[in-house]
């Protein structure tokens, strides 16, 4: 396998390449590649017609469908189709020794698939990786610092794209790069080298620099309990190409702009106020502003990368610019050189039924989001209302509102079974306090003691930490005490959803909320499905967005 391990000089704050190949791999929604050249062929018919079997050659265009519309694997299957028989098929196989390929998940643990629902569907999630390397001529001109040449890269975006079961809506959550916290232990590929589990907390973004984009894959998982089914990433060159495949996406401020500052910091965007198609270098300028967009945060860059992506659907479906059979095959070598994957998606057939799958949602059904945090120092953390949003894609409840309620579904049997309830030990903590009550009194011996008086022989007060839940949980370090958590939570009435994976505790922890303040009988509030507002969702079909542009950083 091929990996870059380069980066440069975070000027604006690192790259943003990915939400270019996001929308690439989510698709137009209207027509494909069927459009263009007839009826898509799989690999084995197209090995056929390279053998001389030319009874099924592709059609042409067909006239009910006069709106075409690009998608960069349709475009690549269409430069295949169009070719000679075996020029065809041998195009399409440097088409795919140009895709490069990693290992999924580099992580110890693994999650769980969700349980398919009652017609057999699975949601599917797909962590989207934008990586700011600088490791070829073009990638340095687009990303600058080239005295860092040869250094680890960073995964400066990241966005998970879930499509749900049945493949109605999809949800994007960004996180952004300065977010805190435990990168997993993982074992590169290559070589075999063993990155150790970070010390404390750091920046999501260096996870891509521990063996490869697998261990951010592996890091999302620790950190959502989302079971991801595959990665994609890009580098700059690749956002470059794709804005210029699809003639511009229009994206608006409400100030004239310039990115940069007195020191030279900055995208170096410059736009007037209003309304502007974007394309090429400027299109990468627009997904990398910090300097200039609100209060100059990664935040204010992530709420920009939505505007764009939403923009883009709507371009794509409305409208198409590509006819040159040069333009596409150009697209193809582009598109195909930019993207590493997983060997799920390791060739231009998988990326197109991928597409082809996610191309059904229409825009108004997308949801963006950004992963509620709040500021730590000059990084952000997340915070209670993150844990909501990863519930509801766990859930794969749709983050518009627009699902009819589902049945509560049924957990996956944990891998180790429960320990006799003598023999397990609990701590309970009392996070009763809130700033409008305070902490409830002997809440943490209470319940220790209910515990005890079940069979729960090692059950122990734990005075010393005194948290803030507003919800009861429980939590757990590691697979194995799994079963040992969710029996306990059965003891006492607590749902299983209130049973949480966590390295903050050492053993099975219960943390008795500030919904349990008095009495021994658990009552479980009822769920909230809503999206926290703090996530900041866009819809879509939202075309009346426009950026907030600094007044240090507007001209006239």
């Amino acid at each position: 396998m091929t990996r870059s391990r380069v980066q440069g000089e975070d000027t604006d704050g690192g790259a943003t390449a990915a939400p270019e190949r996001e929308e690439a791999v989510r698709g137009d929604g209207d027509n494909g590649v069927k459009d263009i050249k007839g009826d898509i062929k799989g690999e084995s018919e197209i090995e056929s017609e390279a053998e001389g079997d030319t009874e099924h050659a592709p059609e042409g265009p067909r006239p009910r469908r006069r709106r075409r519309v690009l998608r960069w694997t349709a475009v690549v299957l269409a430069v295949v189709l169009a070719g000679t028989a075996g020029a065809g098929y041998l195009y399409y196989e440097h088409l795919n020794d140009n895709i490069k390929q990693d290992t999924l998940n580099l992580g110890d643990s693994k999650v769980a698939a969700p349980t398919p629902n009652a017609a057999g569907q699975t949601p599917l999630n797909i962590l989207v990786i934008g990586s700011d390397a600088r490791d070829s001529k073009e990638n340095q001109q687009l990303g600058g610092a080239r005295e860092t040449f040869g250094s680890t890269p960073l995964a400066d975006v990241q966005m998970l794209v879930h499509l749900s079961a049945d493949r109605s809506n999809m949800s994007v959550v960004s996180m952004p790069r300065d977010t805190l916290l435990e990168i997993p232990r993982c074992t590169d590929p290559e070589d075999g080298e063993v990155y150790p589990a970070s010390e404390g907390r750091v920046m999501a973004n260096q996870s891509l620099g521990h063996g490869g984009p697998g261990c951010a894959v592996a890091t999302w998982q620790e950190l959502t309990g989302i079971h991801i089914d595959h990665f994609v990433m890009v580098d700059f060159a690749g956002v470059v190409s794709m804005a210029d495949a699809v003639g511009g996406v229009p994206v608006c401020v409400d100030a004239n702009i310039h990115s940069r500052d007195g020191s030279g910091h900055g995208s170096g965007l410059k736009l007037a106020k209003g309304t502007h198609p974007v394309k090429g270098e400027q299109a990468l300028q627009w997904l990398r502003t910090r300097y200039g967009f609100e209060d100059g945060s990664d935040l204010a860059r992530a709420k920009a990368q939505h505007m764009y992506l939403n923009s883009m659907v709507r371009v794509l479906r409305e409208n198409a610019t590509l006819s040159s059979p040069n333009k596409l095959r150009r697209l193809a070598e582009e598109a195909t050189a930019a993207l590493t994957v997983d060997p799920g998606l390791d060739s231009v057939k998988k990326l197109y039924d991928l597409s082809d799958e996610l191309r059904e949602v229409k825009p108004e059904r997308i949801t963006m989001t950004t992963m509620p945090n709040r500021y730590v120092g000059a990084r952000v953390e997340p915070t209670e209302d993150a844990e909501q949003l990863f519930r509801l894609v766990r859930e794969d409840i749709a983050l518009d509102g627009r699902d009819k309620k589902k049945p509560d579904a049924e957990p996956q049997p944990p891998a180790d079974p429960a320990a006799p309830d003598a023999e397990l030990a609990v701590q309970v903590r009392n996070g009763t306090h809130t700033d409008e009550s305070g902490t409830a009194p002997g809440r943490a011996s209470t319940i220790a003691g209910l515990l005890v008086e079940r069979g729960f022989t090692k059950a122990v007060a734990d005075p010393s930490v005194l948290p803030s839940e507003k919800r009861t949980v429980i939590r757990y370090p590691s697979a194995d005490l799994e079963g040992d958590a969710r029996r306990v939570a059965k003891a006492l009435g607590i749902p299983a959803s209130s049973v949480k994976r966590s390295t903050d505790v050492s053993g099975v922890t219960l943390v008795v909320g500030a919904d349990w303040r008095e009495g021994t009988a658990y009552k479980a509030p009822g769920s909230d499905d809503r999206t926290p507002e703090s996530a900041e969702a866009l819809n879509g079909a939202d075309d009346s967005a426009c950026m907030h542009v600094n007044p240090g950083f507007t001209w006239s």
